[in-house]
């Protein structure tokens, strides 16, 4: 299986009204849903208003974002204290782990619950109206793909496990760095920053992958990381031929990762760094990134027309 997925929905209005126009197209296979943002609710029912004029409803994951937005285990409408960099060294504090995985568990299962709440009413509706679907349990992914920090990991099942949550995917940050060196022109055109991201995730991901086993769910590949912030569709029309032929050649599905979804700067808040929305959530390579999603969507079903006229033969 081959996933065109977008994160973000639920961060800002115009980032969802932007995702919900490639929805209503038909782009986008999957979506990730961040509960602890001001606009949630309001971002959700226009979703569920929405559903109607669906070709079909995506498959949803809760967007865990433990690394900005608002603590919904804060008493005090506090914001996220906890950065990418603070959670992985803390991961290997005697001194910190402890305490800290027992504050995350408590902010993920709310965040899960809020988020898992509303999807669940989105499922429910699309099969009163017949409008297919194809999720029937939680799904879980997160926000810099923080989810697989080894102390976060572990707050993380724990908190499925005790809290008995019947899962059928958590995104596996996967990403093979041989298909990126397949087409010459593109060597270069990768960020150094995106590589050690790559690195790092790979890294890190195996524990993913034994979960993933255990549960059953299909192993995966993400492509996403190496050209984060920037999955044009030029160099997705290039690459996808190579990134497609891998997985299917390791036997495993493809989880393609957009970001298509760019913030108005009136819809910045405190909740997030300001470093990072000049980068990412401003930026104008999110409307590339919209471009792109079209493009992949475009390969995909070319590419399966000729596989089933061959099949026909």
């Amino acid at each position: 299986m081959i996933e065109i997925h977008a994160d973000d929905y639920a961060l800002t209005l115009r980032t969802s009204g932007e995702l919900l126009s490639l929805m209503r197209e038909g782009v986008l296979d999957g979506i990730s849903v961040i509960s602890n943002t001001g606009c949630f609710e309001e971002c959700m029912d226009r979703l569920l208003s929405e559903i109607p004029g669906l070709p079909f409803l995506p498959l949803m994951s809760v967007h865990l974002n433990i690394v900005e937005g608002l603590s919904l285990s804060g008493d005090d409408g506090s914001y996220i204290p906890y950065t990418w960099k603070s959670l992985f060294f803390d991961s290997f504090d005697p001194g910190k782990r402890g305490d800290l995985k027992e504050k995350l568990k408590k902010e993920m299962d709310l965040q899960i619950r809020k988020g898992w709440s509303k999807i669940s009413l989105c499922i429910k509706r699309a099969e009163e109206l017949g409008i297919p679907c194809a999720q029937r349990k939680l799904r879980i992914d997160s926000h810099q793909h923080s989810h697989v920090i080894p102390v976060v990991w572990s707050a993380l099942t724990e908190v499925i496990k005790e809290k008995g949550y019947e899962v059928e995917y958590i995104r596996c940050p996967d990403e093979p760095l041989r298909p990126f060196t397949a087409d010459r022109s593109l060597r270069f055109s990768y960020s150094p920053v995106n590589l050690i991201k790559n690195r790092i995730l790979r890294i890190l991901s195996p524990r993913a992958v034994r979960f993933g086993k255990e549960k059953g769910f299909s192993p995966m590949y993400l492509w996403g990381l190496m050209m984060s912030g920037k999955m044009d569709a030029e160099r997705v029309g290039k690459l996808y031929p190579y990134i497609a032929a891998f997985a299917e050649r390791k036997g495993r599905d493809l989880e393609i990762l957009f970001h298509p979804g760019r913030m108005d700067r009136e819809e910045l808040t405190s909740a997030i760094p300001v470093s990072s929305a000049e980068s990412f959530y401003l930026s104008e390579n999110r409307d590339l990134e919209k471009e792109g999603a079209r493009q992949c969507r475009r390969i995909r079903d070319k590419m399966r027309m000729r596989k089933n006229r061959g099949q026909s033969l």
